[in-house]
């Protein structure tokens, strides 16, 4: 089934237009659970993996494999980032148990030609322990392009001229600029990342450049406040189950990439709620 975010409900670029100018195309994921297979987009789904290439493992926790967390066919998306000359298949895995540093996890990024792969892994091996809110449910995905603003990311200079402007928007119509009008929740490719807390933007490490936002991956596919906007209207009124994952107090991970560096340097970084 398709999912159509409502339009928002006041015109953001009449309203204040000085955000305009660093609005981000975004696809919102919109993972329900299923079962899918590796020939699917999907969230916590099997991954088209070739047979002859080893199944990624954590060098922290004694070479324990990883889980899948993500695959994502170009074909599946509206393209709103680039894709790596000769790919089309995004992967994602990681391990599920906590890392040092304070890591809840540590994702690892697979760009692959689809059909290169040949023979297909089957069945990768299963970590003997997990996080089991580390690990995403199985689930098939409905790619909905929308148009984001930023929130959390708005600089401190713009924010401060337009705060007033946001807090008689909300008083006149209920509306809140950062929870309904400026950046969608869940899971979702490009755009800006769902932070909770402080942004903390990585720099790459091969070339120096600001790195770029690839997948968020979010406890939740919205809250209570800010799903009064950004709630599918073909999931109003009906219970659905999304990946259930939960990074300590209904947190986010956050991954990133340098596109202008050849191989694509990737990293991540996470915060709670």
């Amino acid at each position: 089934m398709t999912r159509h975010t409502p339009p928002r409900p006041v015109n953001v670029e009449q309203l204040f237009p000085e955000v305009v100018r660093f609005k981000k195309e975004a696809v919102r994921l919109h993972p329900r659970a299923g079962d899918p297979t590796y020939r699917e987009s999907s969230v916590g789904g099997p991954l088209l993996w070739p047979a002859q290439e080893p199944w990624p493992v954590c060098a922290e926790h004694g070479g324990a494999p990883m889980v899948a967390v993500a695959q994502l066919y170009r074909a599946h998306l509206p393209h709103v980032i680039p894709f790596p000359e000769g790919c089309d298949l995004l992967q994602v895995v990681w391990c599920p148990r906590r890392h040092s540093g304070g890591q809840w996890v540590v994702p690892q990024v697979q760009w692959r030609n689809a059909g290169a792969v040949g023979q297909v892994l089957e069945a990768p091996p299963v970590p003997a322990e997990q996080h089991e809110k580390y690990v995403p449910r199985p689930c098939v995905i409905h790619p909905e392009q929308v148009t984001e603003y930023p929130s959390w990311d708005l600089a401190d200079d713009i924010w401060g001229a337009l705060e007033g402007r946001f807090e008689q928007v909300e008083k006149e119509t209920g509306w809140d600029y950062q929870c309904h009008l400026s950046t969608a929740p869940g899971t979702k490719l490009g755009g800006y990342p769902g932070w909770g807390q402080d942004p903390q933007w990585p720099a790459c490490t091969e070339c120096g450049r600001p790195m770029e936002h690839l997948l968020t991956f979010e406890s939740a596919e919205g809250d209570a406040e800010s799903s009064r906007a950004w709630t599918p209207v073909e999931d109003h009124e009906v219970r659905y189950e999304h990946a259930g994952m939960m990074f300590g107090d209904v947190g986010g991970v956050y991954l990133f990439e340098c596109r202008p560096c050849p191989d694509r340097p990737s990293t991540h970084r996470f915060d709670c709620a």
